[in-house]
């Protein structure tokens, strides 16, 4: 009998077996067993005990090296600021600083303001929702990209924005003649006033929660109540209403927790009325530095954080017990055809935008542009002095320019290195410590910024170990405090070009013996690379405009543009202030307008007017 091979299946199935002992025979004609070989521990079972390995291809120091990341810029500060909490709590510190009546006026204003500002939110953001989402109204992509700018505008600007367009010294309303008579009160210097600047800001973030569950929401329950006689009011209300239940609960909740944290809104809005919200609290605090100052501070970030999560457990348990899953198809055809109606919402959705976004932005422009704020804006009046004064001449500003240009460009760059390998890792990997990963990266991100920057603060007011260098009072901890927020803005569109890569590509290049950066170089970074572009410009849009976290950690010489337009308006140079302000508004569009024109080339998803 020939010797022959086995069949390849069978190779494989047998792979890794110990088959019993072989007979063989001796010179004296008797068969004796092989005695079996011990070479390596574990070969005398049946079968090969196998050691837990990563992915085919991922290479050893990959783990490691995210979860250093993670460790370092989320759970190290978030960590230390719960053990500040904690032992204010032992001490019983916390129940003497809420009850004092500064805390509770502060805690008062913050839970009035950020419900106020919810309900401003839940009304324009889901007008705009439904309208575009549901209807069939035209310029759809316009009235997206213009209703999402004020979340894109720093909320400073956008408060120094809407001062200068109302009260009776506005230039514009002076210019206008619509000026309200000289010692009239400022309506905006009110608790009113700030919520509904706070449900301005924060109403894009209603609008992208509920139309992207609308859009993709099934037609045929809308088609079949029409064929059974239902009209437009009877299907909104039945059928729409219920299917846009957990985005109106969970863009209400987002609107919330960000009006918890907002600063810069109450910061122009409330302290020259003397109304003191936590946020704002926790600057005075930290302005009027003293022994106590930083368990202070920590106590009052910890109340702002468990009332952020608490906003956030009541969302959980408004959508706990409901069964929302949808069955049909989606599409994107509009569910209601207005007919002759279309031409009268159009024109309610783009007066609303010329009263929120359009008219404080010419306010801005023409408080720019007088020498002194009341001044009315005519031909005699009109000058670029403010503009030459900031570009050219004020060395404050100049350094607040250079500042957030450095931060918000090592930020934007800087993040990748740490993004596109976590990025390769999660959608690499499945189980608990993925998904562990990745909640740690998006939690410094939903945490309002004043309680990621005590965290840092209270992480690095120390020198460091064993070099015994302090980050605290340098652009250093800036940088480090932005590597955390804006850590899950950086992640997003790598982790969704990573998504949508086929993985037989890599592993076509993996077979033919290219290794991890190799194929890294050749292969994945060219098929990401626009997405990652689109992660540096994002990041780079939102740090550069930046103020809650860098308002607490900026000194002598590392004021940011956010910081620099807060001093700016409360030092009383009202022309310079919006100068700036203009200045940073034509970069936000500017840097928009770019994502836009590359959209094309981007993974759907990335761009949140597009979404």
């Amino acid at each position: 009998m020939t010797s022959g091979k086995l069949p390849a299946a069978l190779t494989r199935t047998l792979s890794g077996v110990e088959l019993p002992p072989v007979p063989h025979a001796t010179e004296g004609g008797i068969l004796k067993a092989r005695p079996p070989r011990h070479g390596r521990e574990g070969r005398r079972f049946g079968f090969r005990p196998q050691k837990p390995r990563a992915p085919s291809g991922e290479p050893a120091w990959l783990l490691p090296f995210v979860l250093g990341a993670v460790l370092l810029l989320s759970v190290l500060p978030l960590a230390r600021l719960a053990g500040a909490g904690v032992s204010g709590l032992v001490d019983g510190e916390a129940a003497r600083l809420i009850f004092e009546p500064a805390t509770f006026a502060a805690l008062r204003n913050t839970l009035v303001t950020a419900t106020g500002g919810m309900v401003v939110s839940l009304f324009l953001g889901s007008l705009f929702a439904f309208a575009l989402a549901l209807t069939d109204i035209r310029g759809k992509l316009i009235l997206s990209f213009a209703f999402m700018l004020p979340m894109m505008i720093p909320p400073q600007v956008t408060a120094l924005a809407w001062v200068e367009m109302s009260g009776p010294a506005s230039p514009l309303l002076k210019t206008l003649g619509l000026a309200p008579p000289l010692g009239s009160p400022q309506p905006l210097y009110s608790l009113s006033g700030i919520a509904l600047l706070l449900g301005v800001q924060h109403a894009p973030l209603v609008f992208l929660a509920l139309k992207a569950g609308l859009a993709a929401s099934p037609r045929d329950g809308i088609e079949a109540a029409r064929l059974s006689g239902a009209g437009p009011f009877r299907v909104f209300r039945d059928i729409v209403l219920p299917l846009s239940a957990p985005g109106l609960i969970a863009g209400g909740a987002i609107a919330f927790v960000s009006g918890i944290g907002n600063f810069g809104i109450p910061a122009i809005l409330g302290i020259p009325a003397g109304i003191e919200t936590l946020p704002t609290l926790i600057f005075s605090r930290l302005a009027s530095f003293g022994a106590a100052t930083f368990g202070e501070i920590a106590l009052i970030s910890t109340l702002i954080a468990a009332i952020s999560a608490a906003g956030l457990l009541v969302q959980q348990h408004a959508l706990a017990g409901r069964d929302y899953r949808l069955i049909g198809h989606s599409g994107a055809r509009a569910a209601f055809s207005l007919g002759r109606w279309r031409i009268a919402l159009e024109a309610l959705l783009v007066s609303l935008l010329a009263l929120v976004l359009v008219a404080p932005l010419l306010a801005l422009v023409a408080s720019s542009l007088v020498p002194a704020y009341g001044v009315p804006l005519t031909f005699d009046t009109m000058s670029l002095s403010a503009y030459a004064e900031i570009l050219f001449r004020q060395a404050i500003t100049l350094t607040a320019l250079k500042n957030s240009l450095f931060l918000a460009s090592a930020a934007a760059l800087g993040l990748l290195v740490v993004t596109v390998p976590a990025a390769y890792l999660l959608t690499r990997r499945e189980g608990a410590l993925a998904n562990l990963l990745a909640i740690l990266m998006e939690i410094p991100y939903a945490l309002p910024g004043i309680v990621l920057a005590v965290a840092f603060i209270l992480t690095f007011a120390a020198p460091l170990p064993v070099v015994g260098v302090s980050l605290y009072g340098t652009i250093w901890i800036i940088l480090a405090a932005y590597f955390s927020s804006f850590l899950a803005v950086s992640l997003k569109p790598v982790m969704s070009a990573f998504t949508q890569m086929d993985p037989a590509l890599e592993e076509a290049a993996r077979l033919a013996g290219a290794g991890f950066f190799r194929r890294m170089r050749d292969v994945l970074l060219p098929l990401i690379a626009p997405a990652a572009g689109a992660s540096v410009i994002l990041v780079f849009l939102i740090a550069a405009n930046e103020l809650t976290v860098s308002a607490l950690l900026w000194s002598a010489g590392t004021q940011t543009l956010g910081v620099a337009i807060f001093n700016l308006d409360d030092s009383g140079s009202s022309d310079l202030a919006s100068a700036l302000s203009v200045l940073v508004v034509l970069l936000v569009i500017a840097l928009m307008a770019a994502l836009e024109f590359f959209a094309k080339y981007l993974p759907e998803g990335v761009l949140p007017w597009r979404n």
